[in-house]
C-alpha cells in the first residue's frame, strides 16, 4: 500500500509540474511588434520620420485629368488635322497629368530646415496641334510631354534657395480658385532664386527676393539678377499684401496690391491691382499682361462641406476683359471635379472674343 500511494503521488507531481510549465508558455509575453513607421506630426499631418534619423519626410501629389472645349484658337479649344481629308478640326484640349511632391522638415540649432519638390509628368495634345507640326515641343496629337521640375528649394530659418516661383505671385497669392486664373496674366512663374522671409509675428511678414526668371527671352543676361519684395499684413478679417519687382533684362518694373477679405464665415473675396513699366518692351516677366495697368478681382463661397462657388473678372487698359467661373464638388475626400467656363474679349478689337469650358477629375493624396 505505501509503495502503491508513493508512486501514485510521484506521478501526480510530475503531471503538476508538466501542467505548470505548459501553462506558462502559453501565457508568455508577445513579442513586441517592430514599429517600421514612427509619425512626426510636428509638421502636420502625412509626416514620418526617415528610419534613423531626424528628418520627417511627406510623399504626396494628385493625378488630374482635363478636358476642355471651345472657340478654336482659344484657351480652352485644340485643333488637329483631319485624318482623311487633311481639314483642320475642332477637338478636346485634354491632358493627363501625374504630379509627384515632397516636403521634408527637420528642427536645427539654425531653425527649421524644409525642403519641397515637385515634379509633373503629363500626357496630352496641344491647344494648336494641328497647326504646327514641325516644331518638337508642339507635335501633332496626343503624346507624352516633356517631365517638368517645378519646385525643388531647400530652406532654413526663412533663408529660401532653389527652384521656385517668383515670389512677386507666391507672396501676394494667385487670382482666385479657378482652373483658368490667368486669362489675363498677373506674374512670371519658374525661377530659381535666393530669398529670405520676416516674421515679426504680429501679422506682419516681408520677402525679399533675387531672381533668375526661365525662357529665351525672360532670364536674366548678366550678373545683375531681377529683385522682388513684398509686405504683408494678415489679420483675422483677411489680409493687404503690395509686392514690387525689377527686371533687369529689359530694365522695366512692376507692381502689384491686393486686398482680401472674409465678410462672413464661408465667402472670401479678394481684388488685386497691378501696374509696370513698359519703356523698352510691352511685356515681361513681371508684367505679362497688355498695357500698363491691370485688375483682377473674385470670390469663393462654399455652399456645404463638399460643394464651392469660384468666379473672377479681370481687366487690362488695353481693353483685355475676361470671366471666369466654375463649380468644385468633392465627391469623397480627396477626389474633386470641377466644371468651368471662361470668356475672353478684347473690347477694341473686332471678332476677338472667345467662349470655353473645361472639366477636371483631380485625386489629391
Amino acid at each position: 500500500m505505501n509503495i502503491l500511494s508513493l508512486l501514485l503521488g510521484s506521478a501526480a507531481a510530475l503531471a503538476a509540474i508538466s501542467g505548470a510549465r505548459a501553462a506558462d508558455a502559453v501565457a508568455g509575453a508577445e513579442p513586441e511588434s517592430a514599429e517600421y513607421v514612427k509619425i512626426c506630426d510636428v509638421y502636420g499631418a502625412g509626416y514620418f520620420f526617415i528610419p534613423g534619423t531626424e528628418t520627417c519626410l511627406r510623399i504626396g501629389g494628385y493625378i488630374r485629368y482635363d478636358a476642355g472645349v471651345g472657340d478654336i484658337g482659344s484657351f480652352d479649344g485644340a485643333q488637329a488635322t483631319d485624318h482623311q481629308d487633311g481639314g483642320i478640326n475642332g477637338t478636346w484640349k485634354n491632358n493627363a497629368r501625374l504630379s509627384l511632391k515632397t516636403w521634408t522638415g527637420q528642427e536645427t540649432e539654425l531653425g527649421t530646415l524644409k525642403t519641397y519638390t515637385e515634379t509633373r509628368f503629363n500626357f496630352g495634345n496641344t491647344a494648336k496641334s494641328g497647326i504646327v507640326t514641325a516644331d518638337p515641343t508642339d507635335p501633332e496629337g496626343v503624346y507624352n510631354k516633356p517631365v517638368t521640375l517645378n519646385f525643388a528649394w531647400i530652406q532654413l530659418g526663412g533663408l529660401r534657395v532653389g527652384k521656385d516661383e517668383t515670389a512677386f505671385d507666391t507672396f501676394i497669392g494667385y487670382a482666385g480658385s479657378l482652373v483658368q486664373d490667368a486669362i489675363i496674366p498677373f506674374g512670371g512663374y519658374d525661377t530659381n532664386v535666393i530669398q529670405y522671409y520676416f516674421d515679426a509675428g504680429n501679422g506682419f511678414t516681408a520677402v525679399a527676393s533675387v531672381e533668375t526668371g526661365s525662357g529665351a527671352d525672360q532670364s536674366i543676361d548678366s550678373y545683375v539678377p531681377f529683385v522682388v519684395g513684398g509686405v504683408k499684413y494678415k489679420g483675422d478679417w483677411g489680409a493687404i499684401t503690395a509686392v514690387g519687382a525689377y527686371n533687369s533684362t529689359s530694365e522695366e518694373w512692376a507692381g502689384k496690391a491686393r486686398l482680401d477679405v472674409k465678410p462672413i464665415t464661408d465667402l472670401t473675396l479678394f481684388v488685386m491691382a497691378g501696374y509696370g513699366s513698359d519703356d523698352n518692351v510691352a511685356k515681361n516677366f513681371y508684367k505679362p499682361w497688355t498695357g500698363n495697368f491691370a485688375v483682377w478681382g473674385g470670390g469663393s463661397y462654399a455652399v456645404n462641406k463638399k460643394a464651392s462657388l469660384n468666379a473672377q473678372i479681370s481687366y487690362t487698359d488695353d481693353k483685355d476683359f475676361a470671366v471666369a467661373a466654375n463649380v468644385a464638388y468633392t465627391i469623397v475626400p480627396g477626389y474633386t471635379i470641377t466644371a468651368e467656363v471662361d470668356y475672353y474679349d478684347n473690347l477694341d478689337a473686332d471678332d476677338a472674343d472667345a467662349i470655353g469650358g473645361i472639366l477636371r477629375f483631380q485625386r489629391s493624396f
